[in-house]
């Protein structure tokens, strides 16, 4: 058997890498992390947007590319390794809901082309990826709060859980925000007492749950991956008895560890990923499985990377920090790992 990229997705892969490496370096991206209201840079969402990003997984009638999960996991990896801010997987989640239900094509496509933004506002945190959790809906009026929405001050739409079914909401919206350890990730809550109009069953959330768990789980990918790297940087440079600390034994079994944990994510990710784009009957399984994998492992190899960096792997100076604190924020976000065990089990029949 053979388990690599196809040819389109490994230039997908290194094209990838490229644009961002060119367009959104880590320095720039700690800029916007500090000083963005909105947590992203509108410039570089636009140019997202013109490389077509945005509708990666989307149908061509509103302007997507039409491609699968294995190519937004790839996509994902990368952006996980720059630690890019912004709404991205939340945008795509949302329209690919929009999608799914075939009433809101027009707002799909001011999505995909960079002039609008959506997000998912179904479930509370740290409950992501169980069931939605729906707000009263009365009139065609949605009425209550919905608490940790991603992005929810930039959103100009909001897809809602409601009592009888997924329900579209335009802003402007009033909103609470949070402050988290992650500065490329923004949270608020939303007080919600706006006109809907209704998107489909709340059933359509199932797919866009597992498409979540993927996407987190490649951008955690990402995450260890270049941990990994800074990781081997530094003990190669950092001298301890006039030798390079990563000579020692008991660094290099740490490392080994970082390893096995970084190439089973890989292993997890793109099985669940590949599970989701033909269909499989394991798909719910893997995806899960991947999620509540990955939230681990990402934990721990960015936990490592911070300890042989010594106590200055956490301070504001070093941008190992940056990844320790991404890996804890994607842990819960879109399904714990205690979320995601559970689903685990119940796709076991257990």
């Amino acid at each position: 058997m053979k388990f690599e990229l196809s040819d389109d997705q490994a230039l997908l892969r290194n094209s990838t890498r490229d644009f961002l490496t060119s367009e959104f370096p880590l320095e720039k991206s700690r800029n916007v992390m500090e000083h963005s209201k909105e947590g992203y840079d509108p410039g570089e969402w636009r140019r997202l947007a013109e490389m077509g990003y945005l509708g990666l997984v989307l149908p061509a009638r509103v302007g997507g590319q039409g491609l699968g999960a294995v190519e937004l996991a790839v996509v994902l990896e990368e952006m996980g390794r720059l630690c890019l801010p912004g709404p991205f997987l939340d945008v795509v989640l949302a329209a690919s809901v929009l999608t799914a239900g075939g009433k809101h094509d027009a707002l799909v496509g001011e999505i995909v082309a960079g002039k609008k933004i959506a997000t998912l506002a179904c479930h509370d945190a740290p409950y992501a990826g169980t069931a939605a959790r729906p707000l009263a809906v009365t009139s065609g009026r949605v009425q209550g709060t919905k608490y940790f929405v991603p992005f929810a001050a930039s959103a100009d739409a909001l897809v809602v859980a409601g009592s009888d079914g997924l329900a579209l909401a335009h802003g402007p919206f009033a909103v609470t925000a949070l402050s988290t350890i992650d500065l490329a990730q923004r949270f608020g809550d939303v007080a919600l007492e706006h006109p809907v109009t209704p998107i489909g069953p709340l059933a359509l959330l199932d797919r866009v749950d597992r498409l979540a768990a993927v996407g987190a789980s490649a951008m955690l990918l990402g995450i260890m991956a270049r941990s990994l790297e800074m990781t081997l940087e530094y003990v190669q440079t950092r001298q301890a008895f006039k030798r390079p600390i990563g000579a020692f034994q008991a660094l290099q079994h740490r490392l080994a560890d970082m390893l096995l944990k970084t190439e089973s994510t890989r292993s997890a990710v793109y099985r669940a990923a590949w599970c989701l784009d033909t269909d499989d009957t394991d798909a719910a399984l893997a995806c899960a499985t991947a999620k509540a994998y990955a939230g681990d492992a990402a934990r721990l190899v960015c936990g490592e990377t911070i300890q042989m960096h010594g106590g200055i792997g956490f301070t504001w100076e070093l941008d190992v920090q940056l990844y320790f604190k991404r890996a804890k924020t994607l842990e819960q976000h879109y399904g714990s790992t205690e979320v995601q065990l559970e689903r685990a089990l119940a796709a076991a029949g257990y």
